[in-house]
């Protein structure tokens, strides 16, 4: 199957694994409950991010819903943001890790699709403020197709596809743009303290401070407007500081490197009257401050 991609766009994961389960959503979620149908067999994950400044979600994923047409495939489901299920829907769908995949909890769209009783897959687009980005995760049974390669080859007008290094393409958003949402990271519910675990996010930062100590960065911690502005600015503020403490004690980033900040509910990158908008505007960005 061939499929090609809107504009200039770089490879960012490309997995096979032979016998896999991939739970393919079939429905939004509602009731407490997402409708997904496990479908088993060879296994492709891949992602790409695009280059699409002011391309609308739709604009990415129309494109793409033709040519599987075209290809023969049926939509089983199709869906967007609150019409999946919103927050809930986005976290109980499988999503390669930040930064090989982003989704904005207010402006994803989804669609699964079938060719034949064999074949099967979901696709996901989403963007951020200067980059579209593409899921797709494809099934094909093993008993038809043993050897067989499943891969989709992408086309990209003028481009060849290449593998991009997970931290490449993070800190080249950050360089691009001077500043990127570190939107793997996990805090307690109004709590401060970052959550055990490793962040691919704080890895890709980290590989880019190292290479050169003269790089600073702040990190800003932003909340929703639930509460008062001092408590969410102080909020804010710990949360900025616990990403860097965590940068410090376990990435070996210099502290002369770093600093953290706090902005409450101040810059809002969503509407805070939806549960998904606050969601969104709680996170840790960070701002590149040099590169000299």
């Amino acid at each position: 199957m061939e499929l090609q991609l809107p504009g200039a766009a770089d490879l960012l994961a490309d997995e096979k694994v032979d016998l896999d389960s991939y739970a393919l959503p079939l429905g939004p979620y509602s009731d407490n409950s997402q409708w997904t149908d496990s479908v088993e067999g060879r296994v492709t994950r891949q992602s790409w991010r695009v280059a699409a400044q002011g391309m609308t979600s739709l604009q990415l994923l129309a494109p793409l819903r033709e040519q599987l047409l075209a290809a023969g495939y049926d939509v089983l489901f199709e869906c967007d943001t609150l019409r999946c299920g919103g927050f809930d829907f986005r976290f109980e769908t499988e999503v390669l890790p930040a930064p090989l995949m982003h989704v904005d909890l207010g402006d994803f769209r989804f669609l699964s699709a079938r060719h034949g009783p064999d074949d099967h897959l979901g696709l996901l687009v989403s963007r951020s403020a200067n980059a579209g980005f593409i899921q797709l995760i494809r099934v094909v049974e093993l008993s038809q197709n043993q050897g067989a390669d499943t891969g989709v080859n992408v086309i990209i007008p003028g481009i060849s596809p290449d593998k991009s290094l997970l931290s490449s393409d993070m800190t080249g958003l950050l360089v691009a743009q001077g500043h990127v949402v570190l939107d793997d990271l996990a805090f307690e519910t109004g709590s401060s303290s970052l959550g055990e675990g490793s962040y691919a996010s704080l890895e890709a930062l980290s590989v880019f401070l190292n290479a050169d100590q003269t790089r600073r960065i702040a990190l800003v911690g932003h909340t929703d407007a639930v509460g008062n502005l001092d408590q969410n600015i102080a909020l804010s503020k710990k949360r900025a500081a616990s990403v860097l403490e965590r940068l410090v004690s376990r990435y070996s980033v210099a502290r002369g490197q770093l600093s953290a900040e706090g902005m409450g509910y101040l810059a809002p990158i969503a509407p805070n009257q939806t549960a998904a908008g606050r969601d969104t505007n709680r996170r840790v960005e960070a701002v590149l401050l040099n590169t000299d």
